[in-house]
């Protein structure tokens, strides 16, 4: 740091997007890292590398060589990536109860984002969704803390364990097969009033301590290399501007080490409109202890403002060696300046069939059944797999993008086979026996239930992929034509019905057609692990993280609210036993 210019430091706090980098704008400018996304539709694990590794020369031709810290949203898998292994987003993961399994999943995403030569994911999101809603509920294990912190175990998957005579409190990073993660979004980001994205929680200090904050101390324990800024605002005021929180309480009470991030053109939204006095934006976003801003594409404004309000005195230097230092000490950690290059030897790590059993085994541990006969005493599932005819149906039954959901391929995700995987129709007709008939029918009318002799039909349907405020939903409906897909074929036939989506839904007024109901939440790309419980090759186990409302009207309602009266509580899931143990019962 002795040896940097201002001009050197400032360029360290920046992060710039892919669309507006090069090897010669990142040596021009000193900048410190680069926000990641697909070369190419459908690019190999190579062309990733080549790609990050000609950024990389271009920061290794500086005059003090520094590399830059390459970062992506790899948040449920390396979602960016074609090919990659898609694991359940954060709201399945929750349902499983089981940290171990959340840090195996940690450990096989940063095999594979490190096989596309990136050393840094902006995961895990740590939120307490309070209100399924928000467009990021799905980003959330829960809405209790405690199991949020208990998930935190994934960073210790991302990053590696943190050996016992380590530094307590200190970043940690094992090697060039881990990553650097991202406690996100700092802090209260699942609070916002009526579940609306980026807006304003409101709650006293007992509250966020108690409810938003807890996650955060785990991280921490756990050696997390940066925390992100939440868009939102606490009690009105924005977070990304919030000193007292970032640099009081993170900073200098939890002694937080690693480098503090913006979210992208996190800073421009400080004021309202957004960017209108961008020079008091940057001012109240250093000062109040940002280190690393995701411009992303205004890169010399931000440069220039900076630089401006440093060499004005209106923010000390101590304030930006504060943020280089931090932001240096990760590369450091990361082993950047010893091998600042992608390791070509990992380029198979990207959608292994090893990963993709390990999502199968978290698509299984995640599905919770809510319902399981119109009587107790005659359940519906396992169903049997051997049968005359049998009806798969509705429109998520056979599309991967609706699966995996939001922050898969694109940023909102899109509907469709987008990527590499195992849709429920294929993983359905993978695991019946071979003389049962399979018809698949998107949306069958009447006339085509009635002339069919079906023994039993699977109703898959859900919400559309989304992600951040396009998800925001103030009615928690399924897509068209689902509830009227439901009716016709319950109505027609014994059914179950499989629900897709980020959060629970209304479902409350078709719940008496259906004959089972099995909550799968965004299962990813491995399909399979459904039609894996369905059959009863092993049982259902999963139990909600998540409040299941009767009428969006009770909302926000939480556990241990003194209105709760959920169609299911929070902790509900209906078990079944596995065939093999009924056999050998």
């Amino acid at each position: 740091m002795q040896r940097m210019t201002l001009e050197e430091k400032i360029g360290q706090m920046t992060q710039i997007d892919r669309a507006v980098a090069s090897p010669e704008i990142i040596k021009r400018y000193n900048i410190g890292g680069v926000l990641i996304s697909p070369p190419a539709r459908m690019a190999s694990a190579e062309a990733w590398m080549n790609m990050t590794d000609a950024f990389q020369n271009g920061s290794l031709s500086t005059r003090l060589g520094i590399p830059i810290i390459i970062g992506t949203d790899a948040i449920h898998g390396h979602n960016n990536a074609y090919g990659a292994t898609i694991f359940p987003h954060n709201v399945g993961l929750g349902a499983t109860r089981d940290p171990e399994l959340v840090k195996r999943i940690g450990a096989a995403t940063a095999l594979e984002i490190r096989a596309t030569g990136i050393p840094y994911t902006f995961a895990p999101c740590v939120a307490v969704c309070r209100d399924p809603r928000w467009g990021r509920c799905f980003e959330s294990y829960s809405e209790d803390h405690k199991i949020v912190q208990a998930m935190t175990e994934i960073i210790h998957g991302l990053q590696g364990e943190v050996p016992a005579n380590y530094l307590k409190r200190f970043p940690y990073v094992n090697g060039r097969t881990k990553v650097a993660g991202c406690a996100k979004h700092f802090v209260g980001d699942g609070g916002t009033i009526n579940g609306i994205d980026e807006s304003n929680t409101v709650i006293d200090w007992n509250g966020l301590h108690n409810i938003h904050m807890p996650a955060y101390l785990d991280s921490i324990r756990k050696g997390v290399a940066t925390v992100m800024v939440s868009y939102s605002s606490w009690n009105g005021r924005k977070m990304h501007a919030n000193h007292d929180l970032i640099t009081g309480y993170l900073k200098r009470r939890l002694k937080f080490k690693g480098f503090v991030i913006s979210d992208s053109e996190g800073i421009d939204r400080i004021t309202f409109p957004p960017r209108v006095n961008y020079t008091y934006s940057v001012q109240a976003a250093i000062h109040a202890g940002i280190d690393m801003v995701m411009v992303p594409y205004t890169y010399v404004e931000f440069i220039d403002a900076l630089t401006s309000l440093v060499k004005k005195n209106v923010i000390p230097l101590s304030r930006i060696n504060d943020a280089v230092e931090r932001i240096l000490r990760i590369k450091f950690i990361l082993g950047l300046f010893e091998y600042p290059m992608a390791d070509r030897s990992l380029v198979n790590e990207l959608g292994s069939q090893e990963h993709r059993e390990l999502s199968r085994e978290a698509v299984r541990k995640s599905l919770v059944l809510l319902k399981n006969g119109k009587n107790s005493d005659e359940p519906l599932l396992p169903l049997p797999k051997k049968a005359q005819r049998i009806l798969v149906a509705g429109s998520h039954a056979d599309n991967i993008g609706n699966q995996c959901g939001g922050w898969t391929i694109e940023w909102h995700g899109r509907s469709g086979n987008i990527t590499i995987g195992t849709t429920i129709l294929t993983a359905v007709k993978n695991t019946i026996d071979p003389d049962t008939e399979v018809v698949y029918c998107e949306n069958p009318d009447s006339e085509f239930l009635k002339s069919n002799n079906f023994s039993y039909a699977i109703v898959v349907v859900g919400e559309l992929p989304y992600s951040e405020y396009v998800g925001d939903s103030k009615d928690l409906k399924i897509a068209d034509p689902g509830y009227s897909t439901i009716n016709s074929v319950c109505e027609s036939v014994k059914c179950v019905v499989v629900v897709i989506s980020g959060r629970p839904v209304v479902i409350e007024p078709y719940l008496r057609k259906m004959d089972a109901l099995v909550a799968a939440w965004l299962p990813g790309t491995e399909g399979q692990g459904v039609a894996d419980v369905l059959f009863g090759d092993y049982g259902f186990t999963g139990k909600l993280a998540r409040t299941w409302f009767k009428t969006v009207d009770q909302l926000p309602m939480n556990v241990g609210d003194p209105h709760y009266d959920p169609l299911f509580p929070f902790g509900y899931g209906l078990t079944t036993t596995p065939r093999e143990l009924i056999a050998a019962q």
